[in-house]
């Protein structure tokens, strides 16, 4: 499962920087979504991936019987789920930017120049 979610993690990461390092505004947009996509599994992978367990204390485990391994540390999950809310927001900010750029510049190019054809 841990190489599973590497695996996942580095070509999340991967296809980030990819397409951050693309020419066109939507595609850096892209980019950045994937970026803290990978970021919100890292974090959440490093809360231990545990298959099965509840995610405070088991119902069984007394108050002097629960150890570190009868539950799922939830700092994590709740840094992703803020993580989450934060990066939709800023998703949909540079949309609206990306969108006012076109229309102001006609051109969808970071730069707002448009690479001329050589033919």
């Amino acid at each position: 499962m841990e190489l599973a979610v590497a695996s996942a993690i580095g070509l999340l990461v991967a296809a980030g920087v990819w397409l951050l390092l693309r020419a066109r505004t939507f595609e850096v947009v892209l980019g950045l979504t994937l970026l803290s996509y990978a970021v919100n599994l890292l974090i959440f992978s490093m809360g231990r991936l545990a298959i099965g367990k509840p995610p405070v204390l088991d119902a069984g485990a007394g108050a002097a019987g629960h150890t570190l391994a009868n539950h799922v540390d939830p700092l994590p999950q709740a840094l992703v789920l803020t993580a989450i809310v934060i990066g939709f927001a800023t998703t949909a900010v540079l949309l609206v930017v990306a969108i006012r750029n076109r229309a102001d510049n006609r051109s969808d190019h970071v730069d707002a120049r448009e690479p001329e054809d050589k033919a």
